[in-house]
């Protein structure tokens, strides 16, 4: 395991189960994408809840939000350029780090700056303000 990981802003591959495969009582996310680390925080065991948010090349729905990735960025975190991404930020991933069992990619692929991870974690703030942050437990 690459002894930088986790962290917030970096970009990895992972089986993200959307919160309506979820609610539809799907266990597995159907492909592998890259996806954001948003946030780690080390609970009371020392355990690493890894909260993880999906990347994407769909436009966000007009109900759904997502931040938009800058060429720039991709380019760091290792994207693809020629396509718009967007991190979705209206729902997260939780897993734990040390049993994780969708997590197959313990290295990154990339990193976005600390500038657009930031941007990020205040956009996320804002929705879990609102209280309309969605979370899939996965482990």
């Amino acid at each position: 395991m690459d002894n930088d990981f986790p962290k917030a802003g970096q970009v990895f591959d992972y089986h993200y189960l959307w919160k309506w495969q979820d609610e539809r009582g799907e266990t597995e996310g159907r492909k592998i994408r890259p996806c954001c680390m948003t946030l780690v925080i080390v609970n009371g065991e020392g355990k690493h809840l890894l909260f993880i948010a999906a990347i994407t090349s769909k436009l966000p729905e007009a109900s759904r939000v997502g931040v938009k990735i800058p060429e720039t960025e991709a380019h760091r975190a290792h994207l693809d350029r020629h396509i718009p991404l967007w991190i979705m930020v209206d729902e997260l991933n939780v897993d734990i780090l040390e049993s994780s069992y969708t997590l197959e990619a313990r290295s990154p692929r990339g990193q976005f700056s600390h500038a657009f991870t930031e941007t990020v974690i205040r956009k996320l703030q804002e929705i879990r303000k609102l209280k309309s942050l969605k979370i899939t437990t996965r482990s």
